[in-house]
């Protein structure tokens, strides 16, 4: 139902202003007059009156580090004692970005129209993916709206430091890479065929690695117009095969089987959820809605996948331990103490010490991967030069010999 913006008139003359809900206008407008208020001026709320003519406008967003910065200085606001909406009010007067303004002006005008802040987040798009509005529905459900929104900030900000730092461990490899693959470029498609042009003449016989890289050579040549329309379709395509809820949990099941990178988003996604159930079942959430909240933190289809499965038993009545067990995409550590907390009856208490394991073992795949991941990309663009060198050297060679 619609909300609507209004400036009325009361009884006394006195101005008054505010917002109502109602299924149209005129409804809006009857409504205040039964409470012996006359309009003067009502209009539907910008967000009703896009989603009534059926279209999105383009919004802006934030970066990830920004929005880390945002929920905290809500977080810190709510944990001072101020009420929701005075919070985010106290926040948009210090928003200094023209986007976060933006963004806190529908948060707050959707708030005080009556939905839940989780539910305005979840409308506005990006920069709140699921995580970020999972964690805000944990909070308003858990009633403990400052430490869990603590607790998004720390999981924003870790996952903005885990990017930054793989990143970093990247970009010296990375420029390595582009500076061969550069240099591979040019000499397949303008030095090989020069150097190898005399050869072709003389009808020598040309080693296979020479004969692949001019194949190479002369379809990038005659067909570079193309590739570069494939490559279009291509990135497009895939877009559209992601968008699919099916594809996206395949690909997010064989990211999960990668060797060192599935290891990390396992490692990120089960710190998350330990620390996140432990949260909400210590704030008296029932285990069941815990776990639907906490499935649409995890930011991986597979686990999520996995996580309804376990709910289903749960409902069924098994424990939590033997679902999670046999889903296969759990650490065995997990299940141990999610049984002994089940079965000691202080599963709140064995989650919330088991996040801080869960998250010095993050480091350490961490940092595992930003060390084997430069070695192996210098290793493959070091190969894709050799093979290049040896094409257009071992012709020559040959040549110098055959002429003594």
């Amino acid at each position: 139902m619609p909300t609507f913006r209004y400036q009325t008139i009361g009884r006394e003359g006195a101005l008054q202003a505010g917002s109502i809900t109602a299924p149209d206008r005129a409804s809006a407008i009857k409504a205040l007059a039964l409470k012996g208020e006359t309009a003067l001026e009502i209009e539907m709320s910008a967000v009703d009156a896009e989603l009534a003519s059926g279209r999105r406008a383009s919004r802006p967003s934030i970066p990830r580090a920004d929005l880390a910065d945002f929920i905290r200085e809500l977080a810190t606001a709510l944990e001072a004692g101020l009420p929701l909406m005075q919070a985010l009010r106290t926040v948009r007067r210090q928003a200094s970005s023209r986007n976060l303004q933006v963004i806190l002006d529908h948060l707050i005008e959707r708030v005080e129209a009556g939905v839940t802040l989780y539910q305005a987040a979840k409308e506005y798009g990006a920069p709140f993916d699921d995580m970020t509005t999972g964690m805000l529905r944990a909070a308003d459900a858990s009633g403990r709206n400052a430490e869990i929104m603590h607790q998004l900030a720390d999981l924003l900000e870790r996952s903005v430091e885990l990017r930054r730092e793989v990143i970093g461990a990247v970009i010296y490899p990375l420029m390595i890479a582009a500076l061969i693959a550069a240099s591979v470029v040019v000499l397949i498609v303008f030095v090989l065929p020069r150097v190898m042009e005399p050869i072709i003449e003389t009808g020598g016989t040309l080693p296979l690695p020479t004969v692949i890289l001019m194949g190479v050579s002369g379809f990038v040549t005659d067909w570079w117009l193309v590739l570069i329309g494939a490559s279009v379709l291509s990135f497009l395509a895939a877009r559209s095969w992601h968008a699919v809820p099916a594809n996206r949990l395949l690909l997010d099941t064989f990211l999960l089987k990668i060797p060192v990178a599935g290891r990390l988003i396992r490692d990120i996604a089960v710190a998350r959820f330990t620390r996140t159930l432990g949260t909400l079942v210590s704030a008296g959430i029932p285990i069941l809605s815990a776990l639907r909240i906490v499935r649409d933190t995890l930011g991986n289809t597979a686990l999520t996948a996995a996580i309804d499965q376990v709910s289903d038993k749960v409902t069924t009545g098994q424990s939590l331990a033997d679902p999670l067990e046999r889903s296969g995409h759990f650490p065995p550590l997990l299940v141990q103490i999610v049984n002994i907390g089940e079965r000691s009856g202080r599963l709140e208490q064995m989650l919330m010490h088991a996040a801080g394991s869960f998250d010095r073992q993050v480091n350490n795949s961490l940092k595992i991967f930003t060390r084997i991941l430069p070695t192996i990309l210098l290793v493959v663009m070091a190969l894709v030069a050799s093979f290049v060198l040896a094409a257009i050297l071992l012709p020559i060679i040959e040549l110098q010999d055959a002429f003594g």
